[in-house]
This record gives C-alpha cells, structure tokens and sequence, in this order.
C-alpha cells in the first residue's frame, strides 16, 4: 500500500478460515472476503473506512500449497514447486464504507510462476531457514529463494501477495477522491 501512496492500517485477526471450494482462485477469494468482513466488524457504525482483505495460495497439478507447518511440509511444497511451473493466486475483497452503506468487490489475480530444479542439497538448505514457514507454497519471491526463480507470467506484486495494479485499479472505480 506504501508503494501506491496510500496510509493504512494492518489488522491482526484470529477468524476461522472456512473453505468450501477445491479451485484455488475461489479460495482466496473466499478468504479474502472473510478476513475483510471480520476486520470490517471491529469498525464502530457511521466510521468511514476502507477495509481490503486478501489472501495467497499456490497450487502446482491442481494440489494447493500453502504455509507449512514445519519441515516435512515445507520440503514436500518445495519438491513440488522446482523444476516446473505453478500458479500463485491472491484474492482480494475490497469493503468500502461510507454514509452508513457498504460498497464490496472481490476478485482474484493469477500469475504463473517457473521454478527452476534444484538439488537436495539446495532444497535442505533452503528449508533450514526460517523463509519459508510464513508463506504459502513455502517460499517467498522477494527473498533468498529468488534465486530459483526463472521467470514469471504475470503480476510480480501478486505473487508478494497483493496485485498492486489491480487493486488500485479497483480502489480507483470504488472511492471517490483516489
């Protein structure tokens, strides 16, 4: 959000995350939604605000990915993601609040992600560091596993966790004074 030049406020939240889809763009979108309305129900009546959930998985053969809970988990995701390529889905809800109304939209970005292969010894390396236990599909592009990136086909920021472009985009048709 600093990027775009907008203030904003992070909300830690301990809701339940509730799935009920297989397809990896309509769970996002579904988390996105629940984390955005929880956020939004601890904003007192009449408060104008705007509130944006969002959420990351990624899915590789149709199997989703995402944060491991400890080192098995992280080597399976790993082994699963080198080699080959993935998507990275972020779904986004954006509530906008203001004159006691609520205007809502949620959508999901996709970007194709190519992993290079790596070895056993990089895999090992890579997940006895602490990089990948706070991330879906186990890594992060903007950190050390970068350099097992070959490319990607698509939106850079969404695969960080927030298609900067689209967002703004949407914040532009949903708020007025943008």
């Amino acid at each position: 959000m600093e990027l775009i030049g907008f203030p904003f406020q992070v909300m830690a939240l301990d809701a339940e995350e509730i799935i009920t889809s297989r397809d990896p763009a309509a769970v996002t979108e579904e988390l996105s939604w629940q984390k955005a309305h929880a956020a939004a129900a601890g904003i007192t009546d009449g408060q104008e605000a705007v509130v944006i959930g969002a959420d990351t998985v990624v899915s590789v053969g149709g199997r989703i990915l995402g944060k491991p809970k400890d080192k098995g988990e992280a080597r399976s995701a790993i082994c699963a993601i080198q080699g080959r390529d993935h998507m990275v889905y972020t779904g986004v809800t954006i509530l906008v609040m203001e004159g006691g109304e609520v205007r809502a939209e949620t959508f999901s970005e996709g970007t194709k992600v190519i992993t290079a292969p790596m070895s056993g010894e990089e895999i090992e390396n890579y997940i006895a560091t602490e990089e990948p236990y706070d991330k879906a599909g186990a890594y992060g592009i903007q950190g050390s596993f970068a350099r097992f990136i070959q490319g990607i086909e698509g939106d850079y920021y969404n695969v960080m966790g927030l298609p900067v472009h689209r967002l703004y985009d949407r914040l532009k048709k949903l708020v007025d004074n943008i």
